[in-house]
C-alpha cells in the first residue's frame, strides 16, 4: 500500500503476460481450426489423379503432350495396386449444362462419378441419396443436386427429390441434394458415371481418377508408392517414369502430414511467445521482492530483536508475493478470456467471399478454461518461488546486521 505505483506496475506485467499468453494461443487455435475444417472436406486417406502434360523428351517424343486418363489407367489403379487401394472411382464432367424445371433453369456442369465420391469427398446429403450401384449398373438417368441448385429451380426445394427436371436436352430424375460447400462454387451436379460416359460419347476417356487406400502410414510410404503408380501409368503414356508433370497426384494423407507438422510448428512457437511474455512478470515479481527485503531489512531486524521467528519473516514476503500475483493473474486471465470471445464474436464469423468460394479465416479462436487457468496457477507458483528466494535471505540475516542496515 506505500508503493502503489511499484505495485501497479509489478501486477501490470503479471496480468500482461497471462493476457498475451490466453490471447496468442487463442488467436493460433483459430487459424488452425480453421485449417483442420478446411482439411476436413475430404477423406484424409485418399488421393486424386489428373492427367497433365509431360515435361520431357521420351522415347523419341517430344515433351509437351497432352495426358488423358482413359480406361487402362483406372483398370491398373484398380487391379495393379490392391495391397493399398481399396475402392477407385472417377469423376467424367460435362460442362456448359443447363439444368431447368419449367421456366427455372441454371447453370452448370453434369459430372459423372462412382458411389464412393460421396465417402472421399464428404458430401452431406440433405434430401434423398447419392448415386448407387444400381443407378451404375443400370446406366439410370438420375441426379444429384447442389443445394445453391434446388433453390434456383424451386424454392420449397426439399420437395425436389422424386421429380424429374432437364440437364441440356435429357430429362432426369433427382434423387437426392447435397449441401453446399462454401469453398466451393456448388454449381455441379453429379450422375452416374456409366450414365454419362454413354451418353455423352466420352470414350475411354475417364476424367480424373479418385480413390481411397490404406497401409501407408508414414510420408516415405506415401512418396514410394507414389513413385511406384507414377511409374506404372507413366508407362502406359509413354512418358519419363520420373516426369512428375505428366500425371498430378493430390495426396491428401501427406497434405495433412505436413499440414500438422505446420500446425505444431505454430503452436510450440505460440507457447514459447507466451511463456517468455510470463517470465517477464515473474522477473517483475521477483526485483519487487528483492526491493521490499532491502528497504524493509531494518524493521525484520526489529521484528526478530523483538522474539519474531523466521517463519514470520518468511510469510509477510511470501504473502505479498503471493497477492500481487494472483489478483493481477486473475485480471489477465478474464481480461485474455474477455479477448477471446470477442475474437469468436467477430473474426469467429468473418468470411471472405471471393466469388469462386468463401472461406472462414478463423474458427473457434478461443482457449480451454483449463490452460488459462494452468497458466494463471503457473503464475502464482512462479511469483510464490520468486518471493521465496528474497525471503529466505531476510529471514535468516542476524537481527544485530539487519538493525545496522541502511
Amino acid at each position: 500500500m506505500r508503493n502503489k505505483l511499484r505495485t501497479g506496475l509489478t501486477g501490470f506485467a503479471v496480468a500482461w503476460g497471462i493476457f498475451m499468453l490466453i490471447v496468442l494461443l487463442g488467436a493460433g487455435n483459430g487459424l488452425i481450426n480453421a485449417e483442420l475444417q478446411q482439411s476436413d472436406r475430404f477423406l484424409a486417406n485418399s488421393m486424386m489423379v489428373y492427367g497433365g502434360e509431360t515435361s520431357k523428351p521420351y522415347k523419341g517424343l517430344k515433351e509437351g503432350r497432352g495426358i488423358t486418363l482413359r480406361d487402362k489407367d483406372f483398370e491398373t489403379t484398380q487391379h495393379s495396386f490392391a495391397d493399398n487401394i481399396d475402392e477407385v472411382g472417377a469423376e467424367l464432367e460435362q460442362g456448359g449444362v443447363y439444368i431447368s424445371m419449367g421456366r427455372q433453369s441454371v447453370a452448370g456442369s453434369l459430372t459423372g462419378v462412382y458411389p464412393n465420391h460421396v465417402k472421399i469427398n464428404k458430401r452431406e446429403i440433405l434430401y434423398g441419396r447419392f448415386i448407387n450401384e444400381i443407378d451404375m449398373r443400370e446406366k439410370r438417368k438420375v441426379i444429384v443436386l447442389s443445394q445453391s441448385q434446388a433453390k434456383e429451380l424451386m424454392p420449397d426445394y426439399e420437395h425436389l427429390v422424386g421429380k424429374y427436371v432437364k440437364a441440356g436436352d435429357l430429362a432426369f430424375r433427382v434423387v437426392g441434394i447435397y449441401k453446399n460447400d462454401e469453398s466451393e462454387r456448388n454449381n455441379g451436379a453429379f450422375t452416374a458415371f456409366s450414365t454419362i460416359k454413354t451418353m455423352y460419347g466420352k470414350g475411354d476417356n475417364v476424367g480424373n481418377i479418385e480413390y481411397s487406400f490404406h497401409g501407408l502410414v508414414t510420408e516415405n510410404d506415401n512418396k514410394a508408392f507414389e513413385k511406384k503408380y507414377r511409374e506404372r501409368i507413366n508407362k502406359i503414356h509413354q512418358a519419363a517414369p520420373d516426369d512428375e508433370r505428366a500425371v498430378w497426384l493430390w495426396n491428401r494423407y501427406t497434405s495433412n502430414l505436413q499440414m500438422n507438422k505446420g500446425i505444431d510448428i505454430i503452436r510450440t512457437a505460440l507457447w514459447i511467445v507466451g511463456l517468455f511474455t510470463l517470465l517477464s512478470g515473474i522477473v517483475g515479481v521477483s526485483n519487487i521482492m528483492l526491493i521490499t527485503v532491502k528497504e524493509r531489512t531494518h524493521e525484520f531486524g526489529i521484528r526478530k530483536a523483538i522474539g519474531a521467528r523466521p517463519w514470520s519473516i518468511l510469510k509477510l514476503i511470501i504473502i505479498e508475493s503471493v497477492i500481487i500475483t494472483t489478483f493481477f493473474g486473475y485480471i489477465g486471465m478474464v481480461l485474455g478470456v474477455a479477448a477471446n470471445e470477442y475474437m469468436d464474436a467477430t473474426l469467429g464469423h468473418d468470411v471472405i467471399d471471393t466469388g469462386l468460394f468463401r472461406a472462414t479465416m478463423f474458427v473457434d479462436p478461443t482457449v480451454g478454461l483449463d490452460v488459462c487457468i494452468e497458466a494463471t496457477a503457473v503464475m502464482i507458483i512462479a511469483g510464490t518461488i520468486a518471493g521465496l528466494i528474497p525471503a529466505r535471505k531476510a529471514a535468516r540475516i542476524r537481527p544485530i546486521e539487519a538493525l545496522r542496515a541502511d
